[in-house]
């Protein structure tokens, strides 16, 4: 049966697979159009200003329907909300290509967005839920490696398809990407157990206001935007540092630098093995400590090797922090784990959306160095929340463990 898996490594390794490619081609969506805006604004004869609503568009809902869903796949049961979300990308997204105006383009992209964040709060709460403790910082890694990943994926992507194709086919070939990453999470994915529902329709964002009861938890807020402001800032300080006359690349070749950023994301999975090791805040405080350096020394030299050579350094800091992060969180959140990653991801693409306002703004009042400065420093700042945060054996655990008998390894 679907929902009473084998135990054993390999079915984890399996699922643990699934849900690493669902996640990255989800949420790769809200990176696909940063390399279309110029081609867009061609094609409808607009200002590239409004071309990028395209992307605008898509991030706003985002960021607020994973609160939105987040809350609901309490209600409702992680697999259904997940399996929701991909049934509507896979009839939403060919649609966008079909579009002859800009209007209905930024429309589309904001009900794909709505879809799309159906997904990743879900997704975070199914492992945290249905995986052992042992193994949850680990498939937290995996799915953290794809959210990271999906910043560098999306934009390749669409950038390789419009080389050869029309814009079009950027969204036509991604309906069977949808298509069968939904018949993997109906088939192959465990159904995770529900509650009764209680209340009203309503009931469940009434509690909303119960994660910042708990002592700590707010804290991890304040990374969780961090993180992204940084992140995000440092790929729009880079693409125009390198864009500039001091290196003066084209944006292929861009693409190819950031690439080389995957390697630093590739350590995410193993943050589990170093969560055992150290704990969960001495890793965060790694991952933070790293990142800050690696963003710090960026700009002080005008070197393309040492400065790929930071960059890896500043992800690899990334990739170690996030992980935890959200480990971090659901440990502290205990029952209410689910509202409080649904939270987290709201601030992350918070943070995503000021990343390039503040960077941009940095850029043209004191140069590429002051931006990359300006972004280590508030990484640097964040290494002070994890004293307010106390650790305490969350009371939900043992009602949750119930779940972990389902995907086991």
């Amino acid at each position: 049966m679907v929902n009473e898996p084998q135990s054993n490594s390999s079915n984890f390794s399996f699922i643990t697979g699934i849900l690493f490619w669902c996640t990255l081609v989800v949420v790769s969506c809200v990176y696909l159009t940063i390399p279309l805006i110029t081609i867009f604004a061609d094609a409808f004869k607009v200002s590239s200003s409004q071309a990028a609503w395209a992307g605008s568009a898509f991030s706003f809902a985002f960021a607020g329907g994973g609160l939105f869903f987040g809350v609901l796949s309490d209600r409702y049961g992680r697999k259904k909300l997940m399996l929701s979300g991909l049934l509507l990308l896979t009839i939403i997204t060919p649609l966008i290509g079909s579009v002859s105006s800009l209007s209905w383009l930024v429309a589309l992209r904001a009900i794909q967005g709505l879809a799309a964040s159906m997904f990743p709060p879900s997704v975070l709460a199914y492992a945290m839920e249905m995986f052992p403790v042992k193994k949850r910082v680990t498939i937290i890694g995996f799915i953290s490696t794809a959210f990271l990943m999906a910043t560098i994926a999306g934009q390749l992507y669409s950038s390789f398809i419009v080389l050869s194709l029309s814009w079009s086919y950027v969204f036509y070939l991604l309906f069977a990407v949808y298509l069968i990453s939904t018949i993997l999470i109906t088939f192959f994915i465990p159904k995770d157990k529900t509650k009764q529902p209680e209340g009203s329709f309503f009931s469940p964002f009434l509690r909303i206001g119960d994660i910042f009861k708990r002592k700590g938890l707010p804290f991890c807020y304040i990374i969780s935007a961090t993180l992204f402001i940084s992140l995000v800032g440092f790929f729009t300080t880079l693409g125009n540092y390198l864009s500039s006359p001091i290196f003066g690349l084209s944006h292929q070749d861009i693409l190819w630098v950031r690439a080389v950023g995957i390697i630093g994301m590739l350590v995410a999975p193993f943050d589990g093995r170093l969560v055992a090791k150290i704990g969960v805040k001495n890793v965060l405080w790694c991952g933070l400590i790293l990142a800050g350096i690696g963003l710090g020394l960026l700009g002080s030299m005008p070197n393309i090797i040492f400065l790929v050579a930071m960059s890896v350094v500043f992800i690899t800091g990334i990739a170690m922090a996030l992980p935890a992060l959200i480990s971090l969180i659901g440990h502290i959140a205990g029952e209410f784990r689910a509202i409080a990653v649904s939270f987290h991801m709201f601030m992350v693409f918070i943070g995503a959306s000021f990343g390039p306002i503040l960077s941009i703004y940095l850029i043209n009042h004191g140069g590429y160095l002051l931006s990359f400065e300006v972004l280590a420093g508030l990484l640097g700042l964040s290494l002070l929340v994890p004293f307010f945060i106390r650790l305490e054996e969350p009371r939900s655990y043992p009602a949750s463990s119930q779940n972990e008998t389902n995907v086991t390894g």
